[in-house]
């Protein structure tokens, strides 16, 4: 399943960062952050509940970048 989120970051460098804290999630299959359309576009695995792991994507991305948030 893909879902898109809308996102609030900074600069480039940090949606960068954000792609990669929610690339090392678990229960991430894929992630994608464009920080020109302030979107994350997100592909589960398969049997995840997708709440429950944007819920620990936002953590892991709190982490790398503290002022970022995710709309979900």
């Amino acid at each position: 399943m893909k879902k898109t989120y809308k996102i609030e970051v900074d600069c480039a460098n940090c949606a960068n960062k954000m792609e990669q804290a929610a690339k090392n999630t678990d229960g991430v299959k894929d992630a994608v952050v464009n920080f020109m359309t302030l979107k994350m576009k997100v592909e589960f695995e398969e049997g995840r509940d997708p709440k429950a792991v944007m819920e620990e994507v936002l953590k892991n991305c709190k982490k790398v970048e503290d002022d970022c948030e995710i709309y979900f």
